[in-house]
Order: C-alpha cells, then sequence, then structure tokens
C-alpha cells in the first residue's frame, strides 16, 4: 500500500477569503464570489474535496479561455406563484443555483411549495451546499443538475449521460441530525476520479471502464473511458431522469450536449431543477421533527451486522467530518496547494494561508 501524502491544513475562513479573492481578480462580483466560496469550501468541509476549492484551476481555465462569463448575473424570471425560471447567462452556476433555492425557499414560505428551474448555467459544485440552504431555512429540498457526458445508457458503450448528482433533504428534530441525501447515480462521482488523478493516486477496478471497456484502476485511462452506473440499468435511468428534469425541461442542453468543466471547447449549458416544501404542510412542525426523531433513532439503533460498528443517518458523516475540520482545518496534499498557488501567482493575488 502507498504511503498517503502528508497534509496541509488550512483554515476554512483563510480558504474561504483566498477563492474571493481569486474570483474576484478575474471579475467575479465580491457578492458573487462569495457564493462560490461558500459552496466550494462547504465541500471541503463535509469532506467531498472532489467538489471543493480544487475546482478552481478548471474554472478559471474556463475563463481565461472564454467559455464561462465571471460577469454573468442570472436573471429571474417568475412564471406563475409558485414557479420561476433563473436564466445564468453562462456565468458560474454557484450564484444561479443559489437564487433558484432563495427564490424556491421564499416562494414554499408563502405557498407551501416553491420550484426553479435553471438554464444556460455552469457546475455548481456539490449539491448538499443548496440542500443545506434549504435546510437552515427551516425547508425539505430537491435538488437536480445535469452534467457532461460520462456514463453510457445501460446497453451502450459510449458516453451519453452525466454523472448527475440526485440530492434531497429535510430538516432534522430535536435529537437527529438533517437528512441530506447527495449521490451521484454512478458507482463513483466523476469528480472523486479527477481528485485520484490530481494526487497521483489508484481508483478502484470497479469505478470505470478504460477506452476498450476494459475495468481500470488508472484515473487517466478511466477518464478516457466511461463511468460505471451504479445498479446498472437502475442507475443510468436515474441518470436519464436529471437530464428530463435539469435539461429537457429547463431548456438547456441534454442528451449528451452539456459541457464539462474541464472542457473549453464551449459553454456549459447546464440545467438546474429546485424545489423547497414547508415541512409542516400536513400536519405540525412539532409532529414533523418528532416524526424525524423518530426515524433517525430507528435507522441507527438498527442491528448491525457483522463488522459494522455504528450505523450513520444520510448526510451524518459529512456532517461530522465538519465539525471535526472546522476545528482541525482542511487537509490538502502539497501537489493541490501547488496548483492553488500557481493561481495566485498569475491573477497576482496573495498565496493560500497555511496552518492554523
Amino acid at each position: 500500500m502507498a504511503e498517503e501524502a502528508p497534509k496541509v491544513l488550512v483554515r476554512h475562513d483563510d480558504a474561504e477569503a483566498f477563492v474571493v479573492n481569486l474570483l474576484v481578480a478575474v471579475g467575479v462580483s465580491a457578492k458573487h464570489a462569495q457564493t462560490i466560496a461558500h459552496g466550494l469550501v462547504q465541500a471541503d468541509l463535509r469532506g467531498v474535496e472532489s467538489h471543493g476549492i480544487n475546482r478552481l484551476p478548471s474554472y478559471l481555465a474556463r475563463v481565461r479561455n472564454g467559455v464561462l462569463d465571471p460577469k454573468a448575473e442570472p436573471e429571474l424570471t417568475q412564471v406563475t406563484p409558485v414557479v420561476a425560471q433563473v436564466d445564468g447567462h453562462n456565468g458560474f452556476g454557484f450564484p444561479a443555483a443559489h437564487l433558484a433555492m432563495e427564490t424556491a425557499i421564499s416562494m414554499a414560505r408563502t405557498f407551501g411549495i416553491g420550484m426553479v428551474s435553471v438554464k444556460h448555467s455552469n457546475h455548481f459544485g456539490m449539491s448538499a451546499w443548496l440542500v443545506r440552504q434549504a435546510v437552515d431555512a427551516g425547508m425539505m429540498s430537491l435538488v437536480f443538475t445535469n452534467s457532461s457526458p460520462a456514463l453510457p445508457v445501460w446497453g451502450g458503450k459510449t458516453k451519453l449521460i452525466g454523472v448527475s448528482p440526485i440530492a434531497c433533504g429535510a430538516p432534522g428534530g430535536e435529537n437527529s441530525v438533517p437528512f441530506i441525501l447527495d449521490m451521484a447515480p454512478s458507482v463513483a462521482a466523476r469528480g472523486k476520479i479527477y481528485k485520484a488523478l490530481r494526487r497521483g493516486e489508484k481508483i478502484p477496478m470497479d469505478w470505470a471502464l478504460d477506452a476498450d471497456g476494459k475495468p481500470t484502476d488508472d484515473p487517466e485511462k478511466a477518464l478516457q473511458g466511461v463511468m460505471l452506473p451504479m445498479g446498472g440499468p437502475k442507475g443510468s435511468a436515474l441518470a436519464i431522469m436529471m437530464d428530463v428534469f435539469s435539461g429537457v425541461l429547463s431548456g438547456s442542453a441534454f442528451a449528451g450536449g452539456v459541457t464539462g468543466p474541464y472542457d473549453m471547447s464551449k459553454p456549459g449549458d447546464v440545467g438546474h431543477f429546485i424545489i423547497a416544501l414547508k415541512p409542516d404542510l400536513f400536519m405540525s412542525l412539532e409532529e414533523f421533527k418528532q416524526r424525524m426523531d423518530i426515524l433517525y433513532q430507528r435507522v441507527v439503533g438498527s442491528d448491525k451486522m457483522e463488522g459494522v460498528e455504528r450505523i450513520y443517518f444520510p448526510g451524518e458523516i459529512e456532517q461530522l467530518t465538519e465539525a471535526r475540520r472546522l476545528k482541525e482545518g482542511i487537509p490538502f496534499v502539497q501537489s493541490e496547494i501547488d496548483a492553488l498557488d500557481a493561481e495566485a501567482e498569475r491573477l497576482g493575488v496573495a498565496k493560500i494561508r497555511r496552518g492554523l
């Protein structure tokens, strides 16, 4: 087993400040830069490093290549009292998705439910940060997005459908954590392949196939081939569902037309689908929270299979990781720090501050 590379620790607020400085330097407004930084650092805090601040070099490369507009302002159109659409105008996905969730929450407070479709957007990082936005507002939510081709449809052999995450959430009770689900319809998220490539690590043999259709543990070969859907036809169908709700419905790209965050050839044209829902529509909020407590306790208190020490609620491991990293810092390998510092040098801003 290869020795694990030593880690460089960075405080979460130092990471956010660094991201803001880089983004403002390329023309992003301070307000949108803070939203993007928050979403990226939330991923690092929760242990989802594949969607954290190490995404910045690819985002900035897309800005330099003219396929992502750093100055774009998302535009909101109210369709009905409970339905709206956001046009991202090819800007960063984070501000467009944040506005969509903010709008959905506002509609849900008044009418019980709010639905927002987002078109002409880009990658918005980890879906869980948007679910968390709803949970913090006391709302249940659904967060869908489509993405660039990475999966074959079941029975096919070429990339067509994206590894598009399915996310949802609900507030917890007095004695439970919030329910936060954020999962890819593939065996593993494609961002984990990029992280392994960046860190010089191997991947499990059941994650992807190379260009010849053979299982591989080489992340570079995996990215030249296809990801594997979880559960065979079930994972494939879930990925298609993300395309229906996020791409077809919104008016954005679909059926293999989305451009990925590492592709410098043209705008992403990503679509999102967001719903916020009041949890006390059918009962009092107190009763809802009591029922969430019961669900949580029954899940984590289930009889354990052999070799299992603890059962976790969906999203609980990430919440525990966040609590630890808020105190101990976010760990990066030196090569990741070097890549971020290179972007800082290119833009003439301060390098990322290390240590606690």
